[in-house]
């Protein structure tokens, strides 16, 4: 395969087949890396688990349309080149009495043996899904598929003992006859004895799986929320377990947008429902984080190495984008340094977390350059807060989004102020900064790599000092004077340029 510019050099593609209840799914990523992006990724509504919790077996009609859909992956899979493929299944093929008839049949279709993950196995890698894609992951992993829900706490990028319960939402439905009323009941009996929901208390349900996904589109529109990507919306706990409760009891084609769920999705959504609420009175979480890392991510993250797994997913994805769309790798990772000394010189505090978001804004910085100069911060902006990177929560994005928008804007123009709703003023406030320190690095530079290192901008008694190697004298100019008095009016310091 002839790859195109925006590949990565080296990256060898793998694929992950989910062979679950609800959905069989394609994904494939560009590479094995601790911030796999995906390639491409289909999903097929089969139902494999519909009626598995009364019958005992998996329909028909669920195994033909999975099997044309493995038929049809492994097309795509030989189209993409993409000799690392691994299928796996879950909860309906290892619960159903025909569930080994139908594996081979599906190891035929998809070319590969399969992997029929245990529903305590399935909980871990789950875990480790979230682990791999929320910062600092703190609280418990609620997994709901169609057949099963897994339960497993998270801490310090360790998993504990899992468990799975058969609360996925087709069989609860089945199991309940269709009776959101009967489901509670059985909902309530099977998490009463749920150990992982034991020290649940004011931490974070971590919601994984596409009925919950689901549940939270619905709930983002019902307060117009400004964006679009699900990876780390936080619902606080009591306002998700009223949500639930009124999608248990109204009829789904009333709700508000859900037209943007699919048909084969909203028979389930009242189930998802009971069994959400359930976990939020039986735990007593302070809030509920969805999470669209879980079981396939938890695959591909531990197969890295030690090192790799221990590296920050957010700027991994940065230095990716970086690497992929500026003029100048080099340049992002020199802007890092140059904006250590500044920070560090200004006094201004920072904590951990908005130093991270900082070094990931650098590598961001430069993503535009090919755009107009007229909408170079609306994409960075759109770009940044929408794109399906890891490792940070929708304050964060808004702030990597601003901190680049300022870069191209200055900040004597705003910028969406819904958006900016989403952050903190003290966080904003740091993306202000940054931005204008940035826009003095690209009139110093112009983004050119090795230029940065021989300059240097502190703050000194007062002042905010631009220092200029001799040969550089000529830089400056009343265009580099100018945004240097931007940044010192910002931080209340007076500019200087000094020649040394």
């Amino acid at each position: 395969m002839i790859k195109g510019q925006g590949r990565l050099p080296g990256a060898r593609p793998t694929a992950i087949v989910d062979i679950g209840s609800n959905s069989v799914r394609l994904v494939a990523y560009e590479g094995l890396s601790r911030a796999p992006t995906p390639l491409f990724n289909e999903k097929a509504m089969c139902g494999l688990g519909k009626g598995v919790a009364t019958t005992g077996k998996l329909a028909e009609d669920g195994m033909a349309r999975a099997l044309e859909a493995l038929r049809r992956y492994r097309k795509l899979c030989e189209l993409m080149q993409i000799e690392d493929i691994r299928p796996i299944a879950t909860a309906a093929a290892r619960d159903a009495s025909n569930g080994a008839q139908f594996l081979a049949a599906a190891r035929d279709a998809i070319g590969q043996p399969i992997d029929l993950i245990p529903g305590t196995r399935e909980a871990e890698l789950s875990g480790l899904g979230v682990i791999s894609t929320c910062h600092n992951a703190d609280g418990v992993v609620g997994d709901l598929g169609g057949g099963s829900l897994e339960l497993i706490d998270v801490k310090n990028g360790r998993t504990g003992a899992g468990l799975s319960l058969k609360l996925g939402s087709l069989a609860l439905m089945d199991a309940s006859g269709r009776s959101p009323k009967n489901a509670m009941r059985i909902a309530k009996q099977q998490l009463a004895e749920a150990g992982a929901l034991d020290h649940l208390r004011g931490r974070t349900l971590y919601a994984v799986g596409g009925t919950w996904r689901s549940l939270a589109k619905l709930h983002m529109a019902q307060r117009n929320y400004p964006l679009d990507v699900m990876h780390g919306y936080v619902i606080p706990a009591r306002d998700a377990a009223e949500f639930a409760s009124l999608v248990e009891r109204v009829d789904t084609e009333a709700l508000v947008a859900v037209g943007t769920i699919s048909q084969q999705r909203r028979p389930a959504l009242a189930y998802g429902a009971v069994v959400l609420e359930e976990i939020i009175r039986r735990g007593k979480p302070g809030k509920v984080v969805i999470s669209i890392g879980g079981l396939r991510e938890g695959v591909l993250y531990e197969q890295l190495a030690e090192d790799v797994r221990a590296r920050d997913p957010l700027l991994e994805s940065a230095r990716e984008y970086n690497l992929l769309r500026s003029r100048s790798p080099r340049h992002g990772e020199e802007l890092i340094h140059w904006s250590d000394a500044f920070m560090e010189s200004s006094h201004i505090d920072e904590t951990a977390e908005e130093k991270r978001l900082r070094h990931a804004a650098c590598l961001f910085g430069d993503i535009g350059w090919r755009t107009s100069p007229d909408y170079r911060s609306d994409l960075a902006l759109n770009t940044l807060a929408n794109s399906p990177f890891v490792g940070v929560d929708h304050a964060g994005r808004v702030y990597l989004g601003m901190a680049v928008a300022y870069r191209h804007l200055g900040i004597d123009e705003e910028v969406s102020a819904q958006i900016r709703s989403l952050a903190t003023p003290r966080l904003m406030d740091r993306a202000r900064i940054l931005g204008v320190v940035q826009r003095v690095a690209y009139i110093v530079s112009a983004s050119a790599p090795g230029v940065l290192p021989r300059t240097k901008l502190i703050c000194v008694k007062g002042k905010v000092v631009l220092t200029l190697p001799p040969d550089l004298a000529d830089l400056a100019g009343e265009r580099l004077n100018g945004r240097l008095k931007q940044l010192g009016k910002l931080i209340g310091r007076a500019p200087s340029i000094v020649i040394e």
